[in-house]
């Protein structure tokens, strides 16, 4: 609750679910990592996904990786607060744990692409959308093509939505930058009301 000068009452500011979004290659991954290394006390809530694990990725702290079919049954049961296909796997938020934790008081931050940011907007208007956008765009190509983890089809296709995403930037509350990974985690931590 908020006293009417504004100040914050004995409670603390309600806690809101802070969403991050931006195209593959972004640097998304990188800014999560630096955040979970620098402010352990911001909860990142960790999505499902059908796609084959990474080298370095862990079940449970990256992502949880489903089958197919599982992730048919939580999408059935309505277990995820939002979902998407992206590069021919799907991604889902798990809805629960999220819940669990914006009713306790705690600020959740939420790593997802376009689609699902959109699908948050229309069910949780409160939550703060932000866009990661890359310096320029040939940036964002060299990334994505230096990462060399794809065939040249996916990242031809990566691209193609990466330039709808672009286009997106107007739907978000803020737009941040990643010409420095330690800003832009300082932004975020700022803008999910982190004293640092």
């Amino acid at each position: 609750m908020t006293d009417p000068d504004g100040a914050a009452g004995e409670a603390g500011p309600p806690s809101r679910l802070t969403v991050l979004s931006g195209p593959s290659g972004v640097g998304k991954s990188t800014v999560i990592e630096r955040l979970r290394s620098d402010y352990p006390e911001v909860w990142l809530s960790v999505s499902a996904t059908t796609r084959r694990p990474r080298e370095g990725e862990t079940h449970g702290v990256n992502y949880f990786f489903v089958s197919h079919d599982e992730f048919a049954h939580m999408v059935e049961e309505g277990e995820l607060l939002e979902w998407a296909e992206f590069a021919d796997n799907y991604y889902g938020t798990p809805k629960r744990p999220v819940q669990d934790k914006l009713a306790a008081g705690v600020p959740v931050l939420l790593e997802i692409e376009l689609q699902g940011a959109r699908q948050i907007r229309a069910s949780m208007a409160d939550a703060q959308l932000v866009f990661l956008a890359p310096p320029s765009w040939e940036e964002l190509v060299n990334r994505l093509v230096g990462r060399g983890t794809e065939a040249a089809e996916v990242i031809a296709r990566r691209l193609e939505v990466a330039k709808v995403e672009m286009a997106a930037q107007s739907e978000f509350d803020v737009v941040l930058i990643n010409d420095d990974v330690s800003a832009v985690c300082d932004r975020l931590v700022t803008l999910m009301g982190f004293t640092h």
